[in-house]
């Protein structure tokens, strides 16, 4: 049975391919409203050069061309860290009906860190649902921005 804890184990396993990329620990699962994964997505910003190549955009864009349409409606998206502004505005216009997230970011987190989005009126207001899996969504952040602290490039 899908719960939001085995989405969110699904969207670690994808994040997990990310760091091993050399990208921020990332993942996204876009499912819909029988539970059916539609889209994985992880971060590939470095990878693709792309300020947007966040997990979650990936994964709805992905979504999108699936279904041939822009709305989600019925779908659920789970991410290890809380959606930013970007993510979230997306989101909205596409219309997902739920976010599921595993860590809170207090410095972009659009669902109530920094700000929430999801109060304001946009296309849509998403039902949220955070904190879920919250330790084990930030550990692999953690391990990697403390890895890429001790390379030049990333001090």
């Amino acid at each position: 049975m899908m719960t939001d804890e085995s989405m969110i184990r699904e969207a670690l396993a994808v994040a997990e391919l990310a760091g091993k990329a050399d990208e921020v620990p990332i993942g996204a699962v876009l499912v819909d409203g029988e539970g059916n994964i539609l889209a994985k997505a992880a971060n590939r910003t470095e990878t693709d050069k792309s300020a947007v190549a966040h997990a979650e955009l990936l994964a709805i864009a992905e979504a999108c061309r699936l279904r041939k349409s822009r709305r989600l409606t019925d779908c659920t998206i789970y991410v290890t860290l809380e959606p930013c502004p970007m993510c979230a505005g997306a989101i909205a216009s596409a219309r997902i009906s739920r976010v599921v997230f595993g860590a809170s970011d207090p410095r972009a987190g659009a669902y109530g860190s920094l700000i929430d989005l999801s109060a304001l009126p946009l296309e849509s207001k998403p039902q949220v649902c955070g904190g879920v899996l919250a330790e084990e969504c930030l550990a692999p952040i953690r391990r990697f921005f403390q890895e890429k602290r001790k390379q030049t490039k990333w001090k």
